[in-house]
């Protein structure tokens, strides 16, 4: 299970990093049987400033590249399997040209992602290092093969290697990550890194308790990591809702902070926003900092199914109450299902009415309307 949340990480993130500069398309078939390319890039638009952000995997991305990155350490029927798929597209890209009578683009290479690997699998393949044009820890094997095995816990910790080495393991990725904090918080390669990284933590958590203890210890160490950049990304974004709201009001420059957050949180979180998440995202974007931290751990948890979704539903209704009345007492909490079950046009009207209303007005409103 948890092999499977990593190697969905892997391909989101290497997708959203080289989108910009290409098209990308994970998960295509191969046509000899029913089996994927992890991630297939094509360049499109090389814009040179961003290729040196990515550091070697913007040099990577410069031509057409299969690329297939591993949670554990890559094996010697597992390296075959990629060079397969390399070779099936390589005779798609020849029937192609046939067909068309015009002659063969040029063929894509192989990179396999791996956090490590043996001495006698890199001998085996004939897999040797070019540090002269390259850098320690990427072995390619013969021209012909248009393959390197990159072994990522080899890679030098510089910049130019860091978006590779959130794709390693252990200490090594936990380090990488952590690396993330120099970058400027408004830098969108870190933003897009960090939601990808915070969807990863979300699914780690969810799935506690379906992994060894050696998983669930290596997780948590990951998930820790993670933490004070998640913090420090709120505290910035909680930063400039304040800068804006020198113009229009500290306060509500915060509100829409949140509100920008939680939107972007829980369409990560669920995939979208259903009408009655987007009406109650408003009013909890007034929760204070804390509670808000709090309220975005919790949504977090929930699972990605429709369960999920009423999960969150129920937590932002709770976070409007909670606003409004403070603790809330068992009637309060017993209301919420209720205040669920309303149409959407009642309850756009309940939200709007709701700063007005006592405990014993808005029971006593609902009682009435109900008898």
């Amino acid at each position: 299970m948890t092999r499977l949340i990593h190697d969905k990480f892997a391909k989101d993130y290497l997708s959203e990093l080289l989108c910009p500069i290409g098209t990308v398309n994970p998960g295509r078939e191969v046509s000899s049987e029913v089996r994927q390319i992890d991630v297939y890039f094509t360049p499109t638009a090389l814009t040179p400033d961003y290729i040196e952000k990515l550091g070697i995997l913007g040099k990577m991305a410069t031509t057409k590249a299969l690329f297939e990155p591993f949670r554990n350490p890559v094996n010697s029927d597992e390296v075959l399997s990629c060079l397969s798929k390399l070779l099936e597209v390589r005779s798609e890209f020849f029937r192609q040209a046939k067909r068309e009578n015009t002659p063969y683009d040029e063929l894509p290479k192989l990179w396999i992602l791996t956090p490590t690997a043996s001495e006698n699998l890199l001998n085996g393949f004939g897999a040797n290092p070019d540090e002269e044009n390259w850098c320690k820890g990427i072995y390619f094997l013969p021209e012909y093969f248009r393959t390197a095995i990159v072994v990522i816990h080899k890679l030098p910790e510089v910049p130019s290697t860091l978006w590779l080495r959130i794709l390693g393991r252990e200490s090594v990725q936990q380090r990488a990550i952590t690396s993330l904090g120099a970058l400027s918080v408004d830098d969108p390669l870190r933003i897009n890194a960090l939601e990808l990284v915070y969807q990863l933590q979300s699914n780690l958590r969810v799935n506690r308790g379906q992994k060894s203890k050696s998983e669930d210890e290596e997780d948590d160490k990951l998930i820790m990591a993670i933490k004070p950049l998640f913090q420090e990304q709120l505290t910035a974004a909680e930063q400039r809702g304040e800068q804006r709201g020198e113009q229009r009001g500290i306060q509500q420059g915060k509100i829409e902070e949140h509100r920008t957050i939680l939107e972007n949180f829980i369409r990560v979180r669920l995939g979208e926003l259903d009408p009655k998440l987007t009406a109650l995202i408003a009013p909890a974007s007034a929760l204070p900092a804390v509670e808000f931290t709090m309220l975005l751990v919790q949504l977090a948890t929930v699972s990605v199914d429709e369960n999920g979704m009423r999960q969150a539903r129920h937590l932002l209704a709770e976070s409007v109450l909670r606003i409004r009345f403070g603790q809330l007492d068992e009637r309060l909490t017993n209301f919420i299902p209720r205040l669920l079950a309303l149409s959407l046009d009642e309850l756009g009207l309940f939200l709007s009415q709701l700063p007005e209303l006592s405990v014993d007005e808005l029971l006593g409103r609902w009682d009435n309307s109900a008898s």
